[in-house]
């Protein structure tokens, strides 16, 4: 069957995706050209235009890529799991931990650019972090014994669980997979999850 227009250039753009996550792992995004990228997918650079303004709109679309699909499971698993926190965290880490494998090559980008990328990628970044947040917090709301508690110091246990995500994902990527240091890097995570809630359960908001 004949190729599509429409298909050839959404694999053309797929490929200088692929390309551009590829040649990041040797060199930051700030330090690829175009014409690198371009070279490596067997195209024009003129053509790479067609699919992107700029190296730094390649690396948004990055971001978006990685951030979009690990909220999404997250998202779910906290609606399929209730209120049971229990379960909540030993299925958000173990998402955590299949999603770094299968995608590690954009968790490794996420890790490199969130402080040492372009201006518009570090803001990306943190606004992706912000946004998962913001869900979590909302989520914790319906939780037994938050429903007492101030915006702020749910945003405030929302951002340290997240924090504490992100900082394992960062050292889920050094680790061999299935290896015993990516399980105590899990484990050291649910731990860690599980301590914040105990501290949680017993907090009052002031007034």
């Amino acid at each position: 069957m004949t190729e599509s227009r429409v298909e050839r250039k959404e694999r053309t753009r797929r490929a200088i995706l692929d390309a551009a996550l590829a040649l990041s792992e040797e060199s930051a995004l700030v330090a690829l050209s175009l014409r690198q990228v371009a070279k490596e997918v067997g195209i024009v650079p003129t053509a790479f235009y067609r699919h992107f303004p700029s190296i730094e709109d390649l690396g948004l679309a990055l971001v978006e890529e990685s951030l979009d699909t690990l909220r999404a499971l997250l998202r779910e698993l906290r609606r399929t799991a209730g209120d049971d926190a229990g379960t909540i965290i030993d299925g958000s880490v173990a998402v955590l931990v299949e999603q770094v494998r299968g995608d590690h090559a954009h968790f490794a980008f996420i890790a490199r650019e969130r402080f040492a990328g372009p201006a518009g990628v570090r803001q990306a970044i943190a606004r992706g972090i912000e946004l998962a947040e913001r869900e979590l917090a909302t989520d914790l709301a319906h939780l037994p014994g938050t429903d007492v508690w101030s915006e702020h110091d749910l945003q405030t246990l929302s951002a340290l669980i997240v924090g504490a995500m992100v900082t394992t994902a960062e050292r889920l990527i050094a680790a061999e997979p299935g290896s015993p240091a990516e399980k105590r890097i899990a484990d050291a995570a649910r731990t860690q999850l599980r301590m914040m809630l105990v501290g949680a359960r017993n907090w009052r908001s002031r007034d």
